[in-house]
C-alpha cells in the first residue's frame, strides 16, 4: 500500500525496508547505521499513524539515544479520529489499544479499568469485537459507549449509545469488516447521601475507637466526598454537646 501511494506521488525510486515486530531487533541497527551514514529514513505506516498501536517506538528511542533527530509529519490516527466524533467526553481519554485475545486475560484486563474515571478507548478486529463488548458490558456495566469502523473511508460507520445498542448492531451485521475503535465513558462517582443522624452516628463511633478528631474527619470526607474540615467542626460541636 504505502509503495503504491509513494509511487503514484513520483517518489518511488526509493529503497523499502520492512519493519514489524517480528524482525524490529535485526533491523533497527540496519536503520541507525544508515542514518549514521547521512541517510534520510521515514517511517510510514500501511495504516494510520506510526507507533500507535504500531511497531516503531524502540526505533526512535534508538534514534535519538544515538543523537538523530526525529521529526513526526502529523497523519491519520483512528484514536484521534475516533474520539472526535464519538460523542464521548474528550476532556481527559486513555488510549488502551488491543486488549489480549484469550478470554481470561480480556477479563482481568477489563476488570482492571473498572473504577477509570476517564473515556477509555479500545482498538479490537472484527471477529472479536461482539464477544469483547459482551464482555465489557457484563463487567463495566451498561455505560455509554460508541463503536466506529472503516474511518475516513467510503463505508465510514459510527455507533453510538451504550453497550447494549453496539452490541445489538454488530450482532445484526452479515460481517464486519475492518479494524474497529471504540470507546466507554468512565465510571461515574457514586454519590453517597448520609441523613444529619447517620452522619453523627459515624463521627462518634469513629471517636470512640480511639481515633483523633482529624483522622475520623479525614476518613468519613474520604468515603462520602465531604469537607474534612466541616466535618472536623461538626466533632468538635459533637463533643461540646456530649460533654
Amino acid at each position: 500500500t504505502a509503495r503504491r501511494l509513494l509511487s503514484s506521488l513520483g517518489i518511488g525510486d526509493n529503497r523499502y525496508i520492512s519493519y514489524h515486530d517480528f524482525n524490529e531487533e535485526k533491523r533497527a541497527p540496519e536503520i541507525i547505521a544508515l542514518l549514521d551514514e547521512g541517510v534520510r529514513v521515514a517511517l510510514v505506516s500501511e495504516a494510520g499513524t506510526p507507533t500507535i498501536s504500531d511497531p516503531g517506538f524502540d526505533l526512535v528511542r534508538l534514534a535519538r539515544k544515538h543523537g538523530h533527530r526525529v521529526f513526526p509529519v502529523p497523519g491519520p490516527s483512528a484514536l484521534v479520529t475516533f474520539i472526535c466524533a464519538s460523542g464521548l467526553p474528550t476532556d481527559s481519554f486513555t488510549f488502551i489499544g488491543f486488549l489480549p485475545k484469550r478470554e481470561m486475560k480480556r477479563r482481568e484486563a477489563l476488570r482492571a479499568l473498572t473504577e477509570r474515571r476517564e473515556t477509555l478507548v479500545f482498538y479490537e478486529s472484527p471477529h472479536r469485537i461482539e464477544s469483547t463488548l459482551i464482555e465489557a458490558r457484563e463487567i463495566f456495566g451498561d455505560r455509554e459507549a460508541a463503536l466506529g469502523r472503516e474511518m475516513t473511508k467510503l463505508h465510514e460507520e459510527f455507533i453510538c449509545g451504550n453497550l447494549t445498542d453496539l452490541i445489538a448492531a454488530v450482532g445484526k451485521m452479515d460481517r464486519v469488516r475492518g479494524e474497529i475503535c471504540w470507546g466507554v465513558a468512565g465510571a461515574v462517582e457514586e454519590v453517597l447521601e448520609l441523613e444529619n443522624e447517620e452522619l453523627e452516628e459515624l463521627l462518634l463511633a469513629g471517636l470512640s475507637s480511639g481515633a483523633k478528631p482529624k483522622a475520623v474527619a479525614k476518613a468519613v470526607a474520604a468515603k462520602y466526598n465531604l469537607s474534612a474540615k466541616e466535618l472536623y467542626a461538626k466533632l468538635s460541636e459533637l463533643k461540646e454537646r456530649e460533654g
